[in-house]
């Protein structure tokens, strides 16, 4: 099955050229700051060869803009239509380093009796829907 260029490589690009060239800066250049050949440039700004995010971040630096701006401007039905949803069970990880979280575990492991926190640990699974277990 022959497939095109993913269409969110094709947007990363076409700001890479956008950005590249609001710069006047040409393939070659932004290649030689980055050791790459004006080729891969040609290949990343057409969406062909997609760009890690080690040379994304060069790329941002040697740009002068953010790594966001590489995504500023796709459009909502891009970014959910490539983008598998999550299972509705699934963790959110971005809640780890919320405030409150790693407060409530400093709180929870502050507690020195162990039975105690066994009991609130089953307490909290049992409040949130899931079959309490003894041990963790």
């Amino acid at each position: 099955m022959v497939r095109g260029p993913n269409p969110i490589d094709v947007h990363v690009g076409s700001r890479v050229r956008l950005r590249r060239t609001l710069l006047g800066m040409s393939q070659e250049k932004l290649a030689n700051a980055l050791g790459l050949t004006f080729q891969q440039i040609q290949k990343y700004e057409r969406g062909m060869n997609r760009i890690g995010s080690s040379n994304l971040y060069k790329i941002s630096q040697v740009l002068d803009v953010p790594v966001e701006f590489f995504f500023d401007d796709m459009s909502k039905e891009l970014a959910e239509d490539l983008i598998p949803p999550r299972p509705e069970d699934s963790f959110d990880m971005r809640q780890i380093g919320k405030r409150e979280t790693v407060q409530l575990v400093r709180d929870f492991y502050a507690i020195k009796d162990e039975e105690t926190r066994d009991q609130i640990f089953s307490l909290i699974r049992r409040l949130g829907g899931e079959k309490a277990e003894s041990k963790h």
